[in-house]
């Protein structure tokens, strides 16, 4: 970063994979959607797979641009504020990638949907289009040996985490689509925000002091042995502090969300103590077993020389969701089998 000459080389670079990743997975989305609806439904329609693809692709590919950029700012605005990136650039770009894609998925959504039945070629033309600019990526990436690595090594982890929060999608809704159960609704995407923000800060911070302090596949003495938990947490080192602050930090957090949401209700249907327990027990376990993963998950990665930066966020962040989503719809599962409506 202090070259300016290669801090651009870097930037653009990686900008270039991200809008190439963001192409093929989104067509890669579009088409397991795609093969699960007819799975479900049994039919096939050919004007949906092209708008289903159009919608995917167009906002994964506009929400990475958006991101990336946005992301290269806080950084470099970090770095001149002398403030630590992996505390500020990790959760933001959690917080609005979800913020961003979902609001454009709703809008390319509504517009490709508005074209398909008297402009079709529209969606073609988008498709085709993304299809072409695939090999300007390539070509931009490949030109810096960072972007490089990833290119050729970096699509494992980011397609398994795909797939990994398909599950979570799958178990939401199976959930939602009882009405009992449709509660959940309203708190699982929180759940998952909270959990991926916090392990992507923990894991980004083992990561640089690994990156500073040690060469790949070497570890400090303290990890060498077995995996223990409790060192985890009451460790002497920053990283242990860090970690009982973040889990800490859930409770606060996850109550002011139930606040939020009791308020937006109108005030007039406070949570019951016993949904207010459930979540916030759902909630801190999930964020115990992310630290926990996230400490195993960066040590292994390093030892076998990868960059957990670009391995372990991927996964971590997919995990939370599955487990988020899994742990919430437990929650109100069980509420239910008891009789309460979650309701005070």
């Amino acid at each position: 970063m202090e070259n300016p000459k290669e801090k651009w080389a870097l930037i653009l670079g990686n900008l270039a994979l991200k809008q190439l990743q963001a192409t093929l997975l989104g067509f890669l989305a579009s088409f397991l959607a795609i093969v699960l609806g007819w799975m479900a439904e049994g039919e096939l329609s050919l004007k949906h797979v092209v708008l289903l693809c159009s919608t995917s692709v167009s906002t994964a590919f506009v929400a990475s641009l958006l991101q990336g950029v946005l992301m290269v700012a806080v950084i470099i605005g970090c770095k001149r504020m002398n403030i630590n990136p992996d505390n500020v650039a990790t959760p933001m770009a959690a917080s609005f990638g979800d913020l961003i894609t979902l609001s454009l998925l709703a809008g390319f959504s509504h517009w490709f949907y508005s074209l398909m039945d008297f402009y079709p070629y529209v969606l073609y033309l988008v498709n085709l289009s993304y299809i072409c600019l695939i090999p300007v990526w390539v070509a931009v990436s490949s030109k810096h040996p960072a972007s490089l690595l990833l290119l050729r090594s970096g699509w494992e982890p980011i397609v398994t985490a795909m797939v990994i929060s398909s599950l979570g999608g799958l178990i939401l809704d199976k959930t939602v689509s009882n009405q009992n159960l449709s509660g959940v609704v309203l708190y699982a995407p929180v759940i998952n925000g909270v959990g991926g923000n916090l392990v992507s800060i923990q894991s980004s911070r083992i990561s640089t002091n690994l990156h500073l302090n040690f060469s790949p596949g070497e570890l400090p003495e303290e990890h060498r042995g077995c995996f223990n938990p409790c060192r985890i947490f009451f460790g002497p080192g920053a990283n242990h502090q860090s970690a009982r602050v973040l889990l800490l930090l859930v409770l606060p957090g996850q109550l002011l969300f139930l606040f939020t949401v009791y308020l937006m209700k109108g005030g007039l249907t406070a949570p019951s103590p016993l949904l207010t327990l459930f979540y916030l027990s759902a909630s801190l376990l999930q964020v115990f077993l992310l630290l926990c993963l996230a400490d195993c998950m960066v040590q292994r990665l390093w030892r076998r020389g990868k960059d957990p930066d670009s391995y372990a966020i991927p996964y971590l962040t997919a995990l939370g969701d599955l487990l988020g989503t899994a742990l919430t719809s437990l929650a109100v599962f069980l509420l239910w089998c008891i009789g309460d409506s979650g309701s005070g």
